[in-house]
């Protein structure tokens, strides 16, 4: 097993979102009848996290028609945030040792196939905060809609010590 990315309370964690001038949000409410995250063992499930900032879709609508790849690709990477904020109300971003695999859903308009694209927004920031052990197998797909006309969702699962 790898060490942990952060000291005890993860420390070092919200250091390098405070450098980067980001700062975790609320965990986003359930839409319906799951929780935003599980643990399992040495793992937590992070359900698909939407975009919100501060409860509210910033976009909607389909990648490649009513929102660009580069507005889907920070879209992305909210997502990430919203799943980190998940994790950390669960366990705490000090357990995290990795993350382990990313599946990225985008809302795409008829022949849109930048998934990898706009899914990367959550990749980096993953990069970005935890270094190595933010770097991750992943899944990039495309989908005709997703809930609240959401244009991405991002489900993480992550290992933990």
């Amino acid at each position: 097993m790898t060490t942990p990315v952060a000291g005890e309370g993860g420390a070092e964690v919200y250091a390098k979102l405070a450098e980067m001038g980001l700062t975790l949000p609320s965990v986003v409410p359930p839409l319906a009848a799951y929780v935003p995250a599980v643990q399992s063992g040495n793992y937590v499930y992070v359900s698909g996290q939407l975009p919100m900032v501060d409860g509210k879709l910033p976009y909607t609508g389909k990648v490649g028609a009513d929102v660009t790849v580069e507005q889907g690709t920070e879209l992305a990477r909210n997502c990430a945030l919203n799943a980190l904020a998940a994790i950390d109300a669960l366990v705490g971003l000090g357990r995290v040792v990795k993350i382990v695999k990313v599946t990225g859903f985008v809302a795409s308009a008829e022949g849109f196939t930048g998934q990898p694209a706009v899914i990367n927004g959550a990749s980096q920031l993953f990069g970005d905060v935890l270094g190595e052990q933010g770097r991750h197998a992943r899944s990039a797909v495309g989908v005709a809609e997703l809930p609240l006309g959401a244009p991405v969702e991002v489900e993480v699962i992550a290992e933990i010590a």
